[in-house]
């Protein structure tokens, strides 16, 4: 990676939108947007909310699927300077191993980034990322048929994040990237009826970085695997503190729509804090924290 710095799947599109305003080569890498083996309408809407130092989101994993993804997306991105890399969702396991072979085969697709925070309708509506031995299951199924750099995606909704991530390592994990969004919902009290269609959603933006901080730096100390932190990233001071936590790397989520330039000033503002403290790298940086 050229620089620790990278876009959150979902907040960054499949990075071509972004064109206008960010040079993406600068970029360490771009999570694009879900992908699942098919095509997902989403959920209906109204499915974001603005909340007090975030927001609240319900899409629903709309997307066109893995084979338009092969078809439509990838010949556009595929020469983009940085590392691309892909979140993959499903419903089943099988789901995400047939997504994982497909995307398996893009010689410039770096890495997956499995979500499992997904229903599991096989098992009853649990979500696999909450449970270590069903977490372990589907990295244990998808390692088997993807062979490049797997990165799993954590929930914040459970008891122990580091029991997840020390489960998911096991089960053959290159890294694991948290956290993934908070379990909220919002009320309109004129209409006494909830905001999103949905009931609830996933909270994100600068008030889930306190919980997404300390899990990082749990979960840093747990695994011997990279570390990948996001969760209200704001600012070049935010993602130094996320590296000092432990992280070996950070993504930028919700605030790229508030600015869409977020990402090269936190390129140039942990350059000019290495800078500033001597540190020869950013390597020198991660989990420095001292007590």
């Amino acid at each position: 990676m050229k620089n620790p710095v990278m876009t959150a799947s979902g907040t960054f599109g499949y990075g071509l939108e972004f064109t206008d305003f960010v040079d993406l080569s600068r970029l360490g890498g771009i999570f694009v947007k879900g992908t699942t083996i098919h095509h997902r309408e989403g959920n209906p809407y109204p499915r974001m909310a603005e909340t007090p130092s975030g927001m609240l989101n319900a899409v629903g994993l709309q997307n066109k699927g893995v084979d338009y993804f092969i078809t439509g997306i990838y010949p556009k991105i595929k020469d983009i300077d940085t590392n691309m890399i892909v979140n993959v969702s499903g419903s089943t396991i099988e789901d995400y191993v047939a997504c994982a072979e497909k995307i398996n085969d893009l010689d410039k697709i770096s890495a997956i980034e499995l979500n499992i925070s997904c229903p599991n309708v096989k098992q009853g509506g649990m979500a696999f990322g909450t449970n270590c031995r069903s977490a372990a299951e589907v990295v244990t199924a998808v390692r088997k048929a993807y062979h490049k750099t797997l990165i799993v995606k954590l929930s914040p909704n459970v008891t122990d994040i580091t029991e997840i991530a020390c489960s998911v390592e096991a089960a053959g994990a290159d890294a694991v990237s948290l956290i993934n969004t908070l379990l909220g919902m919002a009320i309109d009290a004129e209409k006494r009826k909830p905001v999103l269609s949905t009931i609830t959603g996933g909270l994100s933006g600068p008030c889930v970085k306190p919980v997404a901080l300390r899990m990082v730096w749990q979960t840093a100390k747990a695994v011997k695997i990279p570390v990948i932190g996001l969760g209200g990233i704001s600012s070049w001071k935010d993602a130094v503190e996320f590296i000092l936590a432990g992280a070996t790397a950070i993504q930028i989520g919700t605030y790229n729509f508030i600015d869409p330039t977020i990402s090269i000033k936190v390129i140039d503002g942990v350059n000019d804090y290495l800078d500033r403290h001597g540190f020869a790298s950013v390597r020198d940086l991660i989990g420095a924290l001292e007590s």
